[in-house]
């Protein structure tokens, strides 16, 4: 039975607790006076922290402090910077729902504070606690999930931290852990062929800004054609704020595109086109990707002299075509005053021909 005095405020008042900063690896924790009996009136508060990578580990091999109903009398308390994990008191051996038998307490980061208080008194005799702590290693590569992952693509953990790796034609960002492409130098020079974001259809690479050019000659134009299948992050209020595609064609831009919803057909009426996509440092969108095709500047159509023929015709003649200038039997074709059996034009990049058409002349049957 609890004895209560007349000053009993007094009684119950404690003196600002001593606190006791820890930095080793591990250690152990003992009440005071421990294995004798703790003295009333005391608190005592062990803060612990150990390297950034590590968590603590806390258990009790012994424990023994005044029973009491939700730990009011005498405890030991558990907590971090934000809250508290445990609260004990008791003994083994009679009251283990509050006693903290063979529990371990790992901490979420990497500081943990023990608090043991006693109060003015003890109506038996306890003796306190003998605790241990170490430093565990946090395995942050097991502990990613897919929406908050650690590494882009390879995590690779050491005893105190981890690093990062990406796969092979990826170069490690800035921030060691998003893994982006080197995508602007890509120059196409061909009259047809396919362009996408790197892995599509699968996410394409944050923190990237690509760069893909068409270079042909001039006379040729550039024609786009996305697929269908289109996911570039977007925003529901503002405009392509993260991602975004953008096309340069002459002195034409079109864009910025982004969202679900394909750009389709863009006839660029240029030569020379310039598409640059931009990522940011998060997201999971599958991207983009198209065909190109090239169309020449077409030239007028050709009509064949008297008692001529062209070949081919008739037709749609474009740049670099060729067009073949020939006579009927008994006729030849008369270029600046020169006789030839046919004569070749050719359709220029301004969209002329590179000739005028020539004369079928008759031909003079005393010098065949």
């Amino acid at each position: 039975m609890r004895i209560f005095h007349l000053f009993l405020p007094l009684l119950w008042f404690i003196a600002e607790g001593e606190i006791i900063t820890l930095k080793e690896m591990y250690g152990e924790i003992r009440t005071p006076n421990f294995p004798d009996l703790y003295p009333s009136d005391s608190e005592v508060t062990w803060n612990i922290t150990v390297p950034e990578g590590f968590r603590i580990r806390l258990y009790f091999i012994h424990f023994d402090l005044e029973p009491s109903y939700l730990c009011e009398y005498d405890y030991a308390r558990v907590e971090t910077d934000e809250q508290v994990l445990s609260t004990f008191c008791g003994r083994e051996s009679t009251d283990t729902e509050q006693a903290p038998g063979k529990q371990v307490i790992v901490s979420p980061a990497n500081f943990l504070s023990l608090t043991f208080r006693s109060d003015f008194s003890n109506e038996e005799r306890y003796t306190g606690f003998d605790a241990h702590y170490s430093a565990v290693d946090v395995d942050e590569c097991a502990e990613k999930s897919d929406e908050d992952m650690v590494c882009d693509h390879h995590c690779h953990n050491y005893i105190g931290g981890f690093y990062c790796s990406c796969r092979f034609g990826y170069l490690l960002h800035s921030d060691n852990r998003t893994c982006k492409v080197e995508c602007s130098e890509n120059l196409y020079t061909q009259r047809s062929g396919t362009i996408s974001s790197a892995d599509y259809p699968n996410p394409y690479p944050k923190s990237s800004d690509c760069l893909y050019r068409i270079e042909l000659e001039e006379g040729f134009v550039v024609n786009l054609q996305f697929d269908d299948n289109f996911d570039i992050e977007d925003h529901p209020d503002v405009s392509c704020p993260y991602d975004f595609l953008k096309i340069k064609a002459g002195n034409k831009e079109y864009g910025p595109f982004c969202g679900v919803k394909s750009p389709g057909r863009i006839e660029t009426g240029s030569n020379s086109v310039q598409i640059l996509f931009h990522s940011d440092n998060s997201g999971e969108n599958g991207g983009w990707k198209l065909s190109y095709t090239v169309t020449g500047i077409s030239c007028p159509d050709l009509q064949a002299p008297l008692n001529g023929k062209i070949d081919p015709g008739p037709t749609k003649y474009t740049f670099k075509d060729q067009a073949v200038i020939s006579c009927n039997t008994g006729y030849r074709v008369l270029k600046d005053n020169v006789e030839m059996e046919s004569f070749q034009i050719e359709c220029r990049k301004d969209g002329t021909w590179s000739n005028q058409i020539p004369k079928c002349q008759k031909m003079d049957l005393r010098m065949s």
